[in-house]
């Protein structure tokens, strides 16, 4: 099944492409530049097209972008420190984000022939994302095969919308992501800070998997506090 990935450059959406390369007609990533403060993202998804030899195509929204106001990732917003599924992360929401690229991705899906998309929306985002949560991704099917019908028939893939980040984890070890080859910290700076939600959790992820983890923190150990902090007040 041709397949077109939607991949930021992230731990999750590299894994994707990896396990699509595999399993899949893996036929091109594409990527998107909204304004992200953490734009080098992009950089790790055209070595992931690179690597795995298919195209890569960067869709510019930041006009888009400029109008979703309010978030710490494209405004000047400070990045919340801790666990992701506080609700101090609820700032890193970039209203209608994934809505808006899965219809970019699924329009150009239809013009290259491509069967599927793949998105790497996984368990862990549904507390903060309502665009990664379960009903989102059925309801986004449905409206796409009456905005294509007698068209195109494409198919949203996202094999990891009830799993956690730590299965991506395992999952991406298996098809050999390299995961230093990845980028998820959302303040962008020149090492993962180890402080933000996406840090924490993707420290977190690689502990709970038991898998090594590559990444050069610049706080490595502070995702014990964060995640014990979450823990307590789950508990009450």
């Amino acid at each position: 099944m041709k397949t077109i990935v939607i991949c930021s450059g992230g731990l999750d959406s590299v894994s994707l492409a990896h396990k699509v390369a595999t399993e899949r007609e893996l036929v091109g990533l594409l990527s998107f530049d909204y304004g992200q403060r953490h734009r080098k993202e992009l950089n790790f998804a055209a070595a992931c097209a690179k690597r795995l030899g298919v195209q890569h195509q960067i869709i510019d929204i930041r006009e888009i972008g400029r109008h979703l106001t309010g978030s710490s990732l494209t405004d000047d917003v400070a990045v919340p420190d801790g666990h992701y599924a506080e609700e101090t992360m609820k700032t890193t929401v970039v209203p209608n984000r994934n809505a808006i690229m899965l219809a970019i991705a699924f329009g150009v899906a239809a013009a290259q022939k491509a069967d599927a998309v793949a998105a790497a929306v996984h368990g862990g985002d549904h507390f903060i994302y309502p665009d990664c949560r379960p009903g989102f991704i059925a309801a986004f099917q449905k409206m796409q095969n009456h905005a294509l019908e007698g068209y195109a028939n494409v198919t949203l893939y996202a094999p990891y919308v009830h799993v956690s980040k730590a299965d991506i984890v395992a999952d991406g070890a298996k098809h050999r992501t390299p995961f230093a080859e990845t980028w998820s910290c959302y303040k962008g700076g020149v090492r993962h800070c180890g402080r933000c939600g996406t840090c924490v959790e993707r420290r977190e992820a690689f502990h709970l998997a038991g898998v090594a983890d590559p990444t050069d923190y610049a706080d490595p150990d502070y995702w014990i506090a964060a995640t014990g902090a979450f823990a307590a007040e789950e508990v009450k």
